[in-house]
């Protein structure tokens, strides 16, 4: 897969791109222009914005922590009309909260705990999805990574995605982001501590994959946390013709 075609070029995002292109398993690819993933965009100036409305960016829908949305507050500005602007909380209300159910887990099955453990979330976050205008919606928490990361898989997943692609796409953004995270705190002289912090290892993909089976599937796990079979066919028609 051609990951050049699917970078978003928005100024200050390190971790953008589209959900298209993906090969299936059916021979086909997933599409372009309908789905985009980042990181946070709290990051973009005044260029970055325009960015977003030349990409037709139509919803935006923020993953993060109601904390993190304080201090780095969405900068879209609120008379931008094209845009639509969603806070959703993926991980529980606060990271505290989710920390309670996640510090047993590896990071090789953290995707495994976030479908165990945040499913009313989980739907709240895919039904915003499914009802948003047909343009182009991007999603995105922090680094772009895990929150962002399993939404991403999720999506791919019910596209019928190829998993190791799938996978792929998650791997990517410990590449997109180790350069400059290594020189944003590199005052921490932690080096090791960094680059585990970015691993996205394509073993949590595979993984995940193998919880949704033990549920019946991808379709049977959306109709267990509360979809329903318009909204699952909506978002699949989001990345598939």
């Amino acid at each position: 897969m051609n990951f050049a075609e699917r970078a978003l070029n928005i100024p200050a995002l390190l971790n953008a791109r589209d959900l298209g292109g993906h090969p299936t398993t059916d021979g086909a690819r997933t599409r372009f222009r309908s789905l985009f993933r980042s990181d946070d965009l709290a990051q973009l100036g005044a260029e970055g914005i325009r960015a977003l409305a030349d990409h037709g960016v139509e919803t935006v829908v923020d993953l993060r922590w109601a904390e993190e949305l304080e201090l780095q507050p969405n900068p879209v500005p609120r008379d931008l009309t094209t845009i639509r602007y969603r806070h959703i909380s993926l991980l529980k209300e606060t990271p505290k909260d989710w920390t309670a159910f996640v510090g047993k887990y590896e990071k090789e099955m953290w995707k495994c705990a976030v479908l165990e453990h945040a499913r009313v979330e989980l739907r709240n976050v895919l039904s915003a999805i499914a009802e948003s205008s047909p343009g182009p919606l991007l999603f995105h928490c922090i680094a772009g990574k895990d929150r962002t990361g399993i939404i991403a898989a999720l999506l791919l997943t019910l596209a019928d995605a190829e998993p190791d692609s799938i996978a792929q796409d998650y791997a990517l953004s410990a590449e997109q982001l180790r350069e400059a995270y290594l020189v944003r705190y590199a005052s921490t002289g932690d080096t090791a501590t960094i680059l585990e912090h970015l691993r996205c290892p394509e073993v949590g993909v595979h993984n995940m994959l193998a919880y949704l089976e033990r549920q019946g599937g991808i379709r049977a796990y959306l109709q267990e946390i509360g979809l329903s079979e318009a909204e699952i066919a909506q978002l699949r028609a989001r990345l598939r013709d």
